[in-house]
């Protein structure tokens, strides 16, 4: 993991959506990038904070931050390392 100095280059605030829309949103959004840029995921999903960073990981994605930010939500921060 990582400090959370990385600034990333999209963010996708999906508070309110349940999985499997959560993955969808996520999925699409880090299509959306090049490879190298890094995507911000905002949820309050608790499944999600652990789904989303496993199927990043399996589809070889690197995952640098899943943090806590308060009693409902959850910031990810996903690098995006191949198409």
């Amino acid at each position: 993991m990582v400090d959370e100095e990385i600034t990333p280059d999209e963010s996708i605030d999906i508070r309110g959506l349940v999985c499997p829309y959560t993955f969808v949103k996520a999925k699409l959004a880090i299509e959306d990038l090049e490879v190298g840029k890094v995507l911000e995921i905002i949820l309050d999903y608790e499944e999600a904070s652990r789904s989303i960073p496993k199927s990043m990981e399996d589809h070889g994605q690197t995952v640098l931050l899943v943090d806590k930010t308060n009693e409902t939500d959850w910031r990810l921060l996903i690098r995006k390392e191949q198409d």
